[in-house]
């Protein structure tokens, strides 16, 4: 379960990394590895550790797939 507690910092949870990740994919439909990663570092602090934990939520929610012919993630939740 993923709940905050006082001391989190709303921009530096697994949520809020989640969300930034999800604008991403929704706005191109396609960003490899690197990019979406890249584009994490640039608007949240401690992207190294919330990147991977923000993608999986993304997975087991069935909004994001990886396509590792293309070392890429693809938005496939519907609009």
């Amino acid at each position: 379960m993923l709940l905050p507690n006082k001391h989190s910092h709303p921009d530096q949870t697994v949520l809020a990394a989640a969300v930034t990740i999800l604008k991403e994919l929704r706005r191109k439909r396609v960003v490899t590895y690197d990019d979406l990663k890249a584009s994490l570092d640039v608007r949240v602090r401690s992207a190294d550790y919330l990147f991977s934990p923000a993608v999986s939520l993304l997975y087991l929610l069935e909004l994001v797939e990886y396509r590792p012919t293309v070392d890429s993630f693809e938005y496939v939740g519907s609009e």
